[in-house]
């Protein structure tokens, strides 16, 4: 099922060629896409498993900002800022003491979305971040294990503690994983805001089903239903109400928090 989504999403961002490509031959694109993105969440995977100095963070924040060159912000992007997300993955992969707080993500998330005029459901809290981060590691370490390799199920990335369940902190990508996720997909958060309300951690529930429906609800949501997304939104309207010079200074700005320069 994810499988196939992956594909199908691929498949339209190809670049069209005319009206005499057949129908096998858009799919055999698709295939090879869908392949290649394969290839690379198990390299970036592997990296993050064994994470031995600053080069092997620069090579996999490398592989993670080629998949993304055409989605993230510019500033995002800059090779500084590459080269400072790489030296904070290595610092929070090789010392606890080092990761980022979850509390210092929900302060900055929380001020971009004031500062574009998001509503206020796209608040978040310690506790929200820390079940979504809880449900996406355990979903990415059962997935994994059954063949679905992507860049979305790469359970290496994730800071764990002691009991095998997700750290109080983030390693460094996780931490754009978990900012990005609450920008494009903020059904992750609405679901676990909800099992926050319930008193629920998926970790806890490995062996029921919901397991195994939460990707696929994710996956259908990301293809179908873009247009509800309020901090999307908000972003158009502060984009086109202060223009990009705007827009890329908040950006430095709150990544500048997020990992303070030495």
């Amino acid at each position: 099922m994810i499988a196939s989504l992956v594909a199908l999403v691929l498949l339209f961002s190809l670049p069209q060629k005319g009206s005499s490509d057949s129908p096998t031959d858009m799919q055999q694109r698709a295939h090879q896409a869908a392949e290649r993105h394969r290839q690379a969440a198990i390299r970036i995977n592997d990296l993050a498993a064994q994470v031995q100095s600053e080069a092997d963070a620069e090579a996999m924040v490398h592989e993670i900002a080629a998949l993304f060159s055409k989605e993230m912000p510019p500033a995002w992007l800059a090779s500084g800022i590459n080269q400072r997300v790489a030296k904070a993955e290595y610092q929070s992969a090789r010392d606890p003491a080092n990761r980022i707080p979850e509390q210092r993500i929900v302060e900055v998330w929380n001020q971009y979305v004031r500062e574009i005029g998001a509503p206020e459901e796209t608040f978040v809290t310690t506790d929200e971040i820390h079940n979504m981060r809880d449900a996406e590691r355990t979903i990415a370490v059962h997935l994994w294990a059954r063949g679905h390799q992507t860049i979305w199920m790469m359970p290496n990335i994730y800071a764990a503690g002691a009991n095998d369940k997700v750290a109080d902190g983030c390693r460094a990508v996780e931490t754009i994983r978990v900012i990005y996720d609450l920008d494009r997909f903020p059904q992750n958060l609405r679901s676990a805001r909800d099992r926050v309300r319930r008193g629920v951690l998926v970790s806890e529930q490995v062996n029921r089903p919901v397991i195994d429906s939460t990707p696929k609800r994710r996956a259908g949501v990301v293809s179908a239903h873009l247009d509800d997304n309020p901090v999307r939104s908000a972003e158009s309207r502060y984009f086109q109400e202060h223009g990009s010079l705007a827009y890329d200074q908040l950006l430095k700005r709150l990544f500048d928090e997020l990992f303070p320069a030495e």
